[in-house]
């Protein structure tokens, strides 16, 4: 179940509470990649990730926003040049292999097919390249309001991310939690989030976080040993057995008989009313490939 994007924007850019989780995932975001460690990159971002990737405009090479057809697109970033495309969940308008960091929020979690989102994430990502995935904590309160964007779709835990991501070929690099205050409104909640954030930190176990935060990469392995040849068949090999066709002659041909003419017929050459022209035309069908019906007809 896909949320609208004017619900998301409204959360992230008006809510006081919605502001507060997008600068909490966004510094969890710069823990794994600092931006002055991607410049020169191509980073990417599905789902409702264009509230992250704001300080990743000025030193990266290039910045996308993917927003899937349900969910609809808004241009971002304001005030510059639009980076936000709205695509297909399967179909991302983006080169193969062409980038190096990518990041997933409210996109797993409300996937039509989540196996096929990860399969396409693996094709766009380059050999060595990164993907950061903020998905709803099953066993979190986050998962259990409706008031947030986190309240829909289906939720995971971290061993269920991790085995979906396997399936896909990601290997798993590095893993954590965010979103550990609930999702309250209050203000003595939002004053405190960043504390309760450095507490979680520590003791994670006896905290349950919202949000589960995973960094996987693509990792290609070379080929080892002798390779093998690979063997393709002969596509000119359905025409084995055929000859060339070979030209004959004009008085050869006339001296045969025409296919569909009875055994008493006279030859071509014997019959008057047949003009040189037609003649050698019954001779060249008759005497190459017959085409029985091309022959009626023009008789």
């Amino acid at each position: 179940m896909h949320q609208d994007v004017i619900d998301l924007k409204g959360f992230y850019y008006s809510r006081a509470l919605g502001r507060v989780v997008q600068r909490i995932l966004r510094d969890r975001m710069l823990q794994h990649w600092p931006a002055e460690q991607v410049a020169g990159m191509t980073v990417a971002g599905y789902g409702f990730a264009a509230p992250l990737l704001r300080p990743y405009v000025a030193p990266a090479r290039r910045v996308t926003a993917l927003m899937p057809g349900p969910q609809g697109v808004m241009a971002w970033p304001a005030g510059l040049p639009n980076h936000s495309v709205l695509c297909d969940e399967g179909a991302w308008p983006l080169d193969t292999g062409s980038v190096d960091r990518l990041v997933m929020l409210h996109a797993i979690e409300v996937a039509d097919y989540p196996p096929a989102l990860l399969e396409e994430a693996w094709r766009v990502l380059g050999p060595g390249g990164r993907m950061l995935v903020m998905a709803t904590n099953r066993t979190g309160l986050w998962a259990r309001s409706e008031a947030t964007p986190f309240g829909y779709g289906r939720s995971f835990t971290l061993g269920q991310l991790e085995a979906q991501a396997r399936s896909a070929g990601f290997v798993p690099e590095q893993s954590g939690a965010a979103l550990y205050i609930p999702p309250s409104d209050r203000r003595f909640w939002l004053k405190s989030a960043q504390m309760w954030e450095r507490a979680g930190a520590r003791i994670s176990r006896l905290l349950v976080a919202g949000v589960v935060v995973a960094e996987f990469s693509k990792q290609v392995p070379a080929p080892i040993g002798k390779g093998k040849r690979l063997r393709m068949p002969n596509p000119l090999g359905v025409l084995e057995g055929i000859g060339r066709p070979k030209p004959v002659r004009e008085g050869r041909c006339d001296k045969m008989p025409h296919p569909l003419a009875p055994p008493d017929a006279p030859y071509p050459r014997d019959r008057p009313n047949l003009g040189r022209r037609q003649t050698i035309f019954r001779a060249q069908v008759g005497c190459g490939v017959p085409d029985l019906l091309l022959e009626t007809r023009m008789i």
